[in-house]
Formats: structure tokens, C-alpha cells, sequence
């Protein structure tokens, strides 16, 4: 059993009449509870409500709007409060133009999404005295023995060009999770180097993670290790890591130690071919650009198991990966970290230097933690209240995906909030849209 727009709709109490409001929403909640008890490894304990009503009614308002007019497929939410859910719902469809119904066991591609997850696998094999923070990446992946670094200059004619000089500090592990590697993206943003790294191939999907790794430590930084924080394939690389470790594929040391222990059924690189019917499908042109709109293909197991990328989930499962988290490393009596180490993952690892440093024009991606955040192991952390542009509370942690899904736990409020969607081009106004207005809600 499913649910769809549970909190959406007015059931009538005898004699037509809408029923009171405590009554809709205990049938709303008992519905839901229906719903998980067939989606969940472990059905999560329902709390009592802390949200405004009408507030989350003028949230629903928007976001059915939007849907009517075609601004976005369809959306599943998921809350939880304390000690369980107070609010999940899911509107829409699951592809544009179908009549199958968005529903809360729904799968989403989750992009970068993924990286939280792998930081945390990387995290595991600290725990485990097999990798260390401060181990140069080389001690692990032999290929980035020799790395340089890329200068941009005019050559005799005036034209640009790129110069590789010697690279003054090899990057760390702790590089890697915090983004301040030295590596970029190819596909944000235009630069001599990112046009190399097109051209090389490692933005592609056809190389396995040993040949991908291979391939990226024959190009140059774009910064000095420890300088910038740079949006990049750092966490790509740590998918390259593990696997080296530990001779599992990246795949199945997720599964064995994350998916498997914590009950994340429908988290994994592709999805089987009897459950392709359950996943959302953005629209073929963005509704605000019109441009085309190209998702991961997932119905079949990729060569490339991109840390950085390629895992789908549904809401219920990374509802169980944030509440370990939030927990400090624990649910239902499974212990993936210590308490101290998530406190050290959910903590700023940068600075006021480095954060300063990715904020001045040239950062090639832009510093995405956006005002008032630093970055921790694989996540956004807040630092102050005022700076940012939307409520929160300083150690709130963040991160989202490039097809819309998004993600937030606020442990001094003992809140996690997720949102999945799959519409690219409007990820950054509906991730503003979620946490603004629940907040509000409360």
C-alpha cells in the first residue's frame, strides 16, 4: 500500500460536512502509517504533530500549483520531529503525462546526494584504522603520485593557454571529503582546464572507477591543495578509494555495510527491472528554459559507480540514513560511526581563509554552501544565523542533487526534512521554497 497527497485531501465527516481538523489529520496520519508499514525496513514511530496546519496547507497550495501548471512533474516530502514523522505527502505524477500518481515509495535519482552516503563509507574505513584524514591520496591511489598544477596565461599571440607548473602540497583524504582537493567539474562552468577534462573523458559514464581515477590524475589541479573549496570530482575519487581498500566493488561495500544494516531497501546504483515502474522521470524540456533535460539512464547496473552521483533512494530510505546521522552514527541498534565522528563530519573543516578564498571571482563552480555555511565531511554546515538568507540553526547540515532532491537535519531542533523531485532546472528554488516554509510551520 501507497499513499499519495495524504495531507492533501478533506475527508468529510458524517453528513457532508468537512471533518474537524484534529480528526483529518489523525486519518491522515494513520493512512501514512498504512503507507510505510509496506515501504519501510522498520515502520517509524509517528510523533505528535509540531506543525501549523495552515501553514502546511499554504505549502501544499504552492507546490499543487506549480504542478498544475506544469512547472513540475510531481514532489514527495517527508518530515520528521523529535522522536518520529509529523508530515509526508507526495503530489503529482511519478513521469509527466502519465496517469500513475506520484506515492511515497517513489524512486528518485539523487546525484550528489550520493556523496553524503560516501563520505560516510570513507569515515567507516577511518573508524577502521585502514585510511587516515591526513594520508596524501597517492598512499591509496598510486596514480596521483605525480600531480601538477594548471596556471592560465597568454601565450606569444595573446591568446590564452594553460601551463602545468610543479603542484606544492599533494592533496589529502581530508581533501577529498571537504572539496578542497584541487580537483573541478567539467561540466560547471566554462574554463582551459574544464575543456581538458572533457576532452579526457572523466565526465562520462563508460569508464570503470580504477580507469576513471587512472584517467583524472593525468590532469592538472585547478588549485593548490587546502586553498579553495571547489565544487568537484573529489567524492569520485573517494568511490575509487574504497574500492581499493577494501577490493569490493564501491556498489558492494554500500550495500554490505550501509544499505544492508540500516534497511535502505531501494538505495543502490541502477534499479531492477520489475521496480523501473516506480521511478520519477523529470519533463523532456525544462519548463523554464526549454532546453532538453537528459537523467542518469538507471535501469540497468552502470559501469561507472559514480561516488559523486549515481545512487537512487526513495524518501523513506534516506529518511533512515539522516535519522543515523542525526542519531550521531545509530539507528535501531545499528552503529555505523561513533558519536564523535559524526559530530567531527557535521562540523566546518574549512575556515574563514579557505571559505573567504572560494567566495572571490574565479572560483570556477562558486562557493554552493552558500552565505552563513561552511563545509564539513561530505555536507553544508551552518556557522551563523544572520549571514544566511534562509532560517536555520547554527550546526544544521545540508546537501542536495543535481535532479532536485535535497536533504537538511537541524539536531538542535531534532529535525530532518526531505525533499525529492526530479525537475533540474528548479532545484534551487524549491530547496529555498522547502526550508523556508517549514520552517515557518513550526
Amino acid at each position: 500500500m501507497t499513499v499519495n497527497d495524504t495531507m492533501g485531501r478533506e475527508p468529510q465527516a458524517a453528513g457532508g460536512a468537512a471533518a474537524p481538523a484534529s480528526w483529518r489529520a489523525t486519518t491522515a496520519l494513520c493512512a501514512v502509517c498504512m503507507a510505510t508499514l509496506a515501504g519501510c525496513a522498520q515502520a517509524p514511530h509517528r510523533a505528535a504533530s509540531h506543525l501549523d496546519p495552515a501553514a502546511m496547507q499554504r505549502f501544499e497550495r504552492v507546490v499543487r500549483t506549480d504542478i498544475e501548471r506544469a512547472r513540475l512533474p510531481g514532489a514527495t516530502v517527508l518530515i520528521w520531529k523529535g522522536d518520529g514523522i509529523v508530515y509526508e505527502a507526495a503530489w503529482g505524477q511519478r513521469r509527466p503525462g502519465e496517469s500513475a500518481p506520484m506515492t511515497m515509495d517513489t524512486i528518485f535519482r539523487i546525484y550528489s546526494m550520493t556523496k553524503p552516503i560516501v563520505s560516510v563509507a570513507v569515515l567507516m574505513l577511518v573508524e577502521e584504522g585502514r585510511v587516515q584524514l591526513d594520508d596524501p591520496v597517492s598512499q591509496h591511489l598510486p596514480e596521483f603520485g605525480q600531480l601538477q598544477l594548471a596556471v592560465e596565461k597568454k601565450d606569444p599571440a595573446g591568446q590564452p593557454m594553460l601551463e602545468r607548473v610543479p603542484n606544492p602540497r599533494p592533496p589529502t583524504v581530508h581533501d577529498l571529503l571537504r572539496h578542497t582537493a584541487g580537483l573541478t567539474y567539467g561540466v560547471f562552468g566554462k574554463s582551459l582546464l574544464k575543456t581538458e577534462y572533457l576532452q579526457a573523458g572523466v565526465e562520462g559514464a563508460r569508464l570503470s572507477n580504477t580507469d576513471f581515477s587512472r584517467r583524472l590524475a593525468t590532469l592538472p589541479l585547478a588549485y593548490v591543495p587546502g586553498t579553495t573549496w571547489e565544487y568537484s570530482r573529489a567524492t569520485d575519487v573517494l568511490g575509487a578509494l574504497i574500492e581499493r581498500v577494501t577490493g569490493q566493488t564501491l556498489g558492494q561495500f554500500l550495500q554490505q555495510r550501509i544499505f544492508t544494516p540500516l534497511g535502505m531497501r531501494d538505495t543502490g546504483f541502477h534499479v531492477p527491472t520489475e521496480q523501473l515502474s516506480r521511478v520519477a522521470e523529470a519533463f523532456s524540456t525544462d519548463p523554464d528554459t526549454g532546453q532538453p533535460v537528459r537523467l542518469l539512464n538507471v535501469s540497468r547496473p552502470p559501469v561507472f559507480e559514480s561516488g559523486g552521483g549515481g545512487l537512487v533512494s526513495t524518501a523513506h530510505d534516506y529518511l533512515r540514513f539522516a535519522r543515523m546521522l542525526l542519531n550521531r552514527g545509530e539507528l535501531d541498534g545499528v552503529r555505523l560511526l561513533s558519536p564523535k565522528t559524526v559530530d567531527w563530519m557535521t562540523s566546518d573543516h574549512l575556515g574563514s581563509d579557505v571559505i573567504r578564498a572560494s567566495r572571490i571571482p574565479g572560483a570556477t563552480t562558486g562557493y554552493l554552501p552558500g552565505p552563513g555555511y561552511g563545509f564539513g565531511l561530505g555536507v553544508a554546515v551552518r556557522l551563523v544565523t544572520g549571514e544566511a538568507p534562509l532560517p536555520g540553526t547554527p550546526g544544521d547540515y545540508h546537501w542536495g542533487g543535481l535532479g532536485g532532491t535535497f536533504f537538511w537535519v537541524d539536531p538542535k531542533e531534532r529535525l530532518i526534512a526531505i525533499w525529492m523531485m526530479q525537475a533540474p532546472g528548479q532545484r534551487d528554488h524549491y530547496r529555498s521554497l522547502f526550508k523556508q516554509m517549514v520552517y515557518a510551520a513550526f
